[in-house]
């Protein structure tokens, strides 16, 4: 299952993808935390106590060895040069399974916090003033569209802030998208926009409140987005000490080794526990997945890629292939 936190900057988006990542690890559940963020934070939030954060090798600068590798034989995709984020797999295309035996993930996977994690890499000097964000995300969009993963298996991707994730197609690769929303004016307008464009495409999102700290918040909260508000979580003294690099005094004697949540207020565990079960209650539909990739793709080659390949890429799309786990038996070895 591949989820999407999004949010306002400072909503805490990005301690919450985090806490739900090690959330899912505690438990044992296979789990792969992505930073899609421009401000790429999220190996810290992830290890809080290490004093230099260790970092995964970035997806971005390798973007083109990246198409390379999934390209495999696709007869369809005539060059790498001519693959762009939105081109979906077909026959002859690498599929990936999460966290696999394979070189992208071999490359670009460090752990954190106990966490597998890949980053999609921050500016360089190169980039200023001449690319967006959009060209290192785009090696996101290409990972998530040739990734089969299975039931039980989550992805856990910190997006950009505010509503620019709606700039690209990456938005309709997840089975779930949690807009994180503190309980301000502010803190609600991304979430408008996002309810507007998610209904136009079927993308399921629910709300997670944060940062709440009373009764007026909370109802605040369901005033505002009724019941597209799934859960909420109270502020936490727990997360503010681990963002210092330290552990509350009173909390070290309840520590429990094997889980590193044990100590975070009962309430914000179980508002991760109910995003869990959000997220494990409708299967993925590959078939829907799949139409909402090509119809990306489709823009994408209208708009301006075939003008800059100088190809029809209408052409890379296989009418009779869907990836899935059934896919995975014809797939590039």
């Amino acid at each position: 299952m591949r989820i999407a936190f999004v949010g306002k900057g400072g909503s805490g988006k990005t301690t919450l993808s985090a806490l739900f990542s090690r959330h899912l690890a505690s438990t044992g559940a296979p789990v792969l935390a992505v930073d899609g963020d421009i401000n790429q934070h999220l190996a810290e939030a992830l290890a809080p106590a290490e004093n230099t954060p260790v970092t995964p090798p970035p997806l971005g600068p390798r973007l083109h060895d990246i198409k390379t590798y999934l390209r495999g034989t696709n007869p369809r995709i005539t060059s790498t040069e001519s693959m762009i984020k939105t081109t979906p797999p077909g026959r002859g295309s690498r599929l990936l399974r999460l966290l696999g035996d394979d070189e992208l993930h071999a490359r670009h996977v460090v752990r954190a916090g106990g966490v597998p994690l890949m980053a999609t890499g921050q500016f360089d000097d190169s980039d200023l003033g001449v690319a967006c964000y959009h060209s290192k995300l785009g090696a996101v969009e290409l990972y998530l569209g040739h990734l089969v993963d299975g039931p039980g298996e989550y992805v856990v991707v910190d997006m950009t802030a505010g509503a620019d994730a709606f700039a690209s197609g990456l938005f309709t690769r997840f089975d779930l998208t949690f807009l994180v929303a503190e309980p301000t004016r502010k803190g609600v307008s991304v979430y408008r926009q996002y309810r507007d464009h998610a209904r136009e495409f079927g993308i399921r999102i629910a709300v997670v409140g944060n940062k709440v700290t009373c009764e007026d918040d909370l109802l605040f909260l369901k005033n505002q987005v009724g019941d597209d508000l799934l859960t909420h979580l109270v502020h936490s003294d727990w997360v503010r000490a681990a963002e210092q690099g330290r552990t509350p005094l009173a909390d070290l004697d309840a520590a429990d080794a094997s889980d590193p949540l044990s100590t975070l207020e009962p309430h914000n565990r179980h508002a991760l526990t109910v995003l869990r079960e959000a997220v494990d209650s409708h299967p993925r539909d590959w078939d829907r997945l799949h139409r909402h990739a090509v119809e990306f793709h489709l823009r994408n080659a209208h708009s301006w890629a075939d003008a800059r390949t100088g190809e029809n890429l209408s052409s890379q799309i296989d009418p009779t292939f869907t990836p899935g786990p059934a896919a995975l038996l014809s797939s590039c070895p």
